[in-house]
């Protein structure tokens, strides 16, 4: 049997256009999805959805698109025909409708409107079908060649995809249903996406290792197809209706599929191992998506043995995702474009090896960084050591876009110094004609040193996160470390809706425990630290660890230390049986937050000097409300909450680590008129789950008022129906821990008809329960028992001593006035004033009154109001909570008033 020539569509007389530029100009949109790709992970913290958006961009669109531009070129290849400028156009078309359907879909998910995302994927649906048909139209109008049936793989896959894709679209207006997200991801990634692979691979695997092809390759590959074919759609019909055991026989018979196409490519492999980086990133890509499967049959049989059911195997299917699309399709695609390429690019013998050698430098050692990194993300690591081997194994596999650049350009040079045309022309004199595909020859010694030098790399990062984070590896723990020799016993424990599945463990004495924390909320951050000192790391959702508590020899007691979740029930028990039992002492170091929240008393605020100046940098909260721009109806305002943890000074003196919106607490104040329309992007920079609640709109909370993961966004719109001074706050479990760490802003809503005034400004009133330290955060013990350290007007303690508001002798000031406690009422009053207005939530109880007054406005936490009067002489005006208590605790100002 002859060596396989590159499937290089040969050229039609009629088409001046050369076949290989139009292949070549069609993949751009490929390398723009893989720089999307890179710009998502770097950026993924400010993102929302980064997991999803990330394995969508790479499978949805760069995926998607190279595999409807490489189809196609096989199929003229294999059939023997070219495109015509008729077809070129049609399929110009075609990579319009699926990837705008693609850029749509993922908009629309991510704007959570769900008619744009069904609309997407109805175009992309469009493209894919229209896609197959002309792959079969082909089919039918020429004459195979020996491996002319492997374009069947294209055609059946292109009738799988629209299945997922309306699956996946019915998904993004309600993903409550775990089962049809794992029939969607079999239907995509193993139907759409596999089958294309392994049709792919039967002749492109032996081009690229320049090998004959195995003549049982071609039966094979008829063989396989409809074995794979039917264990997709069983697989993925057991996932939808939850049947376990036709999710494992659909699993395993793709095994069986991929096995009958495996053994060619083995054979291939024995006559001419692997070595460029597109064969060795192929190889590797393969071996990933076997091992993928047969981690989702194992843990399948495994819930089913346990009758742990399917939210077992969601779990598992969580952990796996992310291993198919970077370790098995990103591989796949990188090994292919750095074969097709160059090919693509031609310009003769010479100038494609030149493009060729640039695209493999390095092969080895990227290759082999890659994998030992993912291979380590695998493993029941650290979160810290999981981030670093990520982050070399995505470093690796992303220097393909570098190289690619490098590579196009030097054999761009080559071609046009004519390299190409005087090798061939040498070629043909000697009789020597050059064909096949080419591959770089000269660092073929130094491979073996690469992938040594790769896989040193990544033991080194690991010895020096685990150097850096000893406990994760059950080193440093304080409960009977030094008993190597203790039986093990392993507990798998869930955290989800403040409580751990199981939250009681029975160990006998003496035996170490290790738990396998994973965190399964789909939007709050948890932890697990114990009395004895052992401390788990913060878990976003879906991400999980191992946590070595030690040889336990007494019962034990755990928590969540996110703040106020141990309030809420997050606790844990570890229970010694077969010895007498006595309660461990907590250690001196282990307080509730592990140093966020403890326990100790930081002093009343008696304590806290209330009279003394602010620190360097102090900038007073801007107090001053400025007048409404004119409209001529409602306005739409838009604005972005960002959230954040800061470390800001409350007082003279004393700092608090609070969790703001934009950066201040309270957060910006909004302000409009009844009709307005606010529009609010609510992103979470912090490192728990936040959400927002705004009283100044009316609406279920379902959705918008939803807490959010870090990383994570969502857009709040209402309409201000209803004037008022409105509160909004985060309205995350506890809330009173959320709004009394600086959670919490004012909406301003004008009556119709206000008045004009000379002065207007708005104090929030709220309220510090101050951790055990100094830059701590809140203590939740003190707000149980209502014992504020600090009563503050807009966010410091007597700001407006140090910076106080001003006014005129007879001008009109309005001072609006928000409660947003979370605990305290406030009774406003302005010494040395009287009240000619008086507004309360909604209601004037007096106006502009000529012979009455008012001293105070109450107001319960969560209302507001305002009021009015004019100074009747120049001097220093405070005001205060006439809760005096809580004046004394800060919540004092002084009105500067000059003539």
């Amino acid at each position: 049997m002859s060596s396989p020539k590159p499937p290089v569509a040969p050229k039609n007389p009629d088409d001046k256009a050369p076949n290989r530029g139009f292949w070549a100009l069609r993949d751009i949109p490929t390398l723009l999805w893989l720089i999307l790709v890179v710009v998502a992970v770097i950026t993924h913290r400010w993102l929302p959805e980064p997991r999803w958006l990330m394995i969508h961009l790479l499978l949805l669109g760069g995926v998607t698109h190279a595999i409807m531009v490489w189809s196609q070129y096989f199929s003229h290849a294999l059939l023997s025909s070219s495109p015509t400028i008729a077809g070129r156009r049609l399929q110009s078309w075609r990579l319009a409708l699926t990837n705008g359907g693609a850029v749509l879909v993922i908009a629309g998910v991510l704007s959570t409107i769900w008619p744009i995302t069904l609309v997407g994927a109805a175009s992309l649906i469009a493209g894919v079908i229209w896609h197959g048909a002309s792959l079969y139209a082909r089919s039918r109008k020429s004459l195979p060649g020996r491996f002319g049936k492997t374009i069947r793989y294209y055609i059946t896959s292109a009738a799988i995809l629209p299945i997922g894709a309306a699956l996946g679209a019915w998904l993004a207006h309600d993903d409550s249903a775990a089962n049809l997200v794992l029939s969607h991801a079999i239907l995509n990634v193993l139907g759409w996406i596999g089958l294309t692979v392994a049709g792919t691979l039967v002749t492109l695997w032996p081009t690229i290792l320049r090998t004959r092809a195995d003549e049982h390759a071609a039966v094979g590959a008829a063989r396989a197809l409809p074995v794979l074919a039917t264990a997709v759609i069983v697989a993925a019909a057991g996932a939808a209706a939850e049947l376990l055991p036709a999710l494992v026989i659909g699993l395993l018979g793709y095994v069986v599929g991929l096995s009958i196409i495996g053994v060619s490519l083995w054979r291939a492999a024995r006559q001419a191992p692997p070595r460029s980086y597109s064969a060795l990133s192929i190889g590797m890509g393969v071996l990933w998506w076997i091992g993928c499967v047969l981690w989702l049959i194992v843990a399948t049989a495994v819930a089913f043995h346990s009758g742990a059911g399917f939210e077992a195997v969601q779990d598992a299917v969580d952990q796996i995702v992310p291993f198919l699309a970077a370790g098995f399709a990103a591989q796949v695609l990188l090994g292919a474009l750095s074969y097709l390429i160059p090919v693509v690019l031609g310009g003769g013998p010479t100038p494609v090896r030149i493009g060729t050698a640039v695209f493999d430098r390095g092969g080895a050692l990227r290759i082999a960084v890659a994998n030992a990194g993912l291979v380590v993300c695998a493993l029941p690591v650290s979160s810290l050591m999981r981030v670093v081997a990520s982050i070399l194994s995505f470093v690796a596999m992303a220097s393909f876009l570098v190289l690619m650049l490098l590579g196009m350009r030097a054999q761009g040079r080559a071609k046009k110094s004519g390299e190409g045309l005087a090798a061939t022309k040498a070629g043909m004199a000697s009789g020597d004609r050059p064909h096949g595909p080419i591959t770089p020859e000269g660092d073929k010694p130094h491979r073996a040193g690469q992938a040594v030098a790769g896989l040193l790399a990544v033991v080194l990062a690991v010895a020096v996160t685990a150097a850096l984070d000893p406990v994760s590896l059950g080193w440093g723990s304080t409960a009977g470390a030094g008993d190597a020799n203790a039986p093990v016993k392993v507990v798998q424990v869930q955290a989800t809706s403040y409580k751990y599945t199981p939250n009681t463990i029975e160990v006998p004495a003496g035996t170490r425990l290790k738990i396998e924390l994973t965190n399964v909320d789909t939007s709050m951050v948890h932890d697990l630290v114990f009395s004895n000192g052992v401390a788990g790391h913060r878990l976003s959702p879906g991400e999980s660890e191992t946590i070595d508590v030690g040889v336990i020899t007494a019962d034990l007691d755990g928590w969540c230390s996110i703040i106020g979740h141990k309030q809420l029930g997050m606790t844990m028990t570890v229970t010694v049986t077969g010895a007498a039992a006595s309660t461990a002492s907590p250690s001196p170091t282990a307080t509730d937050d592990m140093g966020d929240m403890g326990d100790m008393d930081m002093g009343s605020t008696s304590g806290i000097d209330l009279s003394a100046s602010p620190g360097a940098g102090f900038e007073p909260y801007n107090a001053k409300l400025p007048a409404l721009e004119q409209s001529s109806g409602p306005v739409t305002r838009k604005v972005t909450m960002t959230v954040t943890d800061k470390k800001v000074e409350v007082a003279p003196g004393v700092t608090q680590t609070l969790w703001v919106y934009n950066g201040t607490a309270p957060g910006p104040v909004l302000h409009g008129r009844v009709g307005d329309t606010f529009v609010v992007t609510l992103v979470n920079d912090g490192d728990m789950g936040h959400s927002i609640d705004f009283h100044a709109g009316s609406l279920a909370p379902d959705e918008p008022m939803r807490t959010i993961a870090p990383g994570e966004s969502l857009t709040y719109t209402f309409t201000a129906t209803r004037s008022g001074i409105w509160m909004y706050h985060c309205s995350t479990m506890p809330m009173t821990a959320h709004i009394a760490n600086g959670m919490y802003g004012a909406v301003v809503i004008e009556p119709k008809d206000l008045p004009a005034v000379d002065e207007s400004y708005v104090l929030v009133q709220g309220e510090y329960y101050l951790g055990s330290h100094d830059g701590g955060s809140v203590d939740t013990d003190k707000i149980a028992a209502d014992e504020p350290d600090l009563v503050v007007f807009n966010g410091y303690a007597n700001q407006y001593d140090h910076a106080p508001l001003t006014a005129k002798v007879g001008e009109r000031v309005r001072v609006w006035v928000l409660d947003a406690g979370p605990n305290r009422s406030t009774s406003f009053h302005i010494v040395g004033g009287q009240f000619d207005t008086v507004w309360s939530e909604g209601r004037y109880l007096i106006d502009r009154a000529k012979d009455t007054g008012s001293q105070a406005l109450g107001l319960m936490p969560a209302q507001g109001g305002f009021v009015e009067l004019t100074f009747p002489e120049a001097g220093h005006y405070p005001f205060v909570s006439h809760f005096m208590i809580d004046a004394e605790r800060g919540a004092h100002g002084i009105f500067e008033v000059t003539k």
